[in-house]
């Protein structure tokens, strides 16, 4: 058997060499592997049916393709939101046996506070250090309370970079991960810079069919359970925002490698408002409609077809 530093060294040279061949950068994957197998641990403790994962990650469950990199884990809770219940299950979770894989937790290094950037949500945000070999990792878990997920999650398997064992974990489905993101999205109105959720709205958009009434739902309880009006009137639409944020699309883009994306944020959005309008407004039919039930078919657009009342 090979000693634990023997394997810590092993992993980071085999990281090292995929950077290489990938062209990416090395402490990119280096926070991927710490994510994935802190995940892994989660996967197979006794709290595993008590988060939900969300976020960038989640994603990659759903080979999301032109993935962005992310440097940190989102989860949805269903435990206690107190600091140090928080953090107590973090230490469990460090301490899960699994196979080798040369990382060496800190659970003294364990750190929780409250989420203020969204006070108006219940949130704790953890941080902690990892060690493989001599490098090491600074890690970030944000974990929320309270939101619904629609339709229900499911389990799904999060892809390894190394072939090791794939942590298998309850995922959020893609309609309330197009929910919360449309949310953010009328929150931040103007003062909005979260380009990578304008990126990943168009991403699923290109990629993924929706069921417009199970879509509609999702953006419905989401929006009630946060306490937000729904309305078709959504700054991110407008043109003086398009304007504004160029530049800041144009840095997203370049910083996170999706040469793929629009140049055109004006593209971007013209597309999402095609995809979002109808579901912020429920589908309602003009005067003289028939009522239709409809369906987002991936980077076609809505189509509907009658149905009888």
């Amino acid at each position: 058997m090979m000693a634990p530093a023997n394997i810590a060294a092993s992993v980071r040279q085999r990281l090292l060499n995929l950077a290489r061949a990938e062209n990416r950068p090395f402490n990119e994957l280096l926070q991927y592997y710490a994510m994935e197998r802190f995940l892994y641990r989660l996967s197979r403790s006794g709290h595993s049916e008590r988060f939900i994962l969300k976020g960038a990650l989640v994603l990659r469950v759903w080979s999301f393709p032109a993935q962005r990199s992310t440097m940190d884990i989102d989860l949805l809770g269903r435990t206690s939101n107190r600091p140090e219940d928080v953090s107590e299950i973090i230490r469990e979770i460090m301490d899960v046996e699994v196979e080798a894989d040369g990382l060496v937790y800190s659970p003294a290094s364990v750190r929780a506070e409250r989420i203020t950037e969204d006070a108006e949500y219940d949130g704790i945000r953890i941080r902690f250090e990892v060690r493989l070999d001599t490098a090491r990792i600074f890690m970030q878990v944000d974990i929320g309370f309270g939101d619904a997920v629609h339709p229900a999650p499911v389990v799904a398997e999060l892809p390894t970079i190394l072939g090791d064992p794939a942590p298998r974990l309850l995922c959020y489905s893609r309609e309330s991960v197009v929910a919360e993101k449309l949310e953010a999205m009328a929150r931040h109105g103007e003062l909005n810079s979260r380009m990578k959720d304008f990126y990943d709205l168009w991403q699923l958009s290109k990629q993924y069919d929706f069921d417009g009434e199970t879509l509609a739902e999702a953006v419905r309880l989401t929006f009630e359970r946060r306490e937000r009006a729904r309305s078709r009137s959504l700054a991110a639409f407008s043109s003086t925002f398009i304007e504004t944020k160029q530049i800041q699309w144009d840095a997203f883009r370049r910083r996170s490698r999706l040469g793929q994306a629009p140049d055109s944020f004006r593209e971007v959005v013209t597309d999402l408002e095609a995809f979002l309008g109808p579901v912020l407004t429920n589908f309602e039919p003009a005067d003289g409609q028939q009522v239709r039930r409809w369906r987002w078919i991936a980077a076609k657009g809505w189509e509907g077809r009658e149905i009888s009342l």
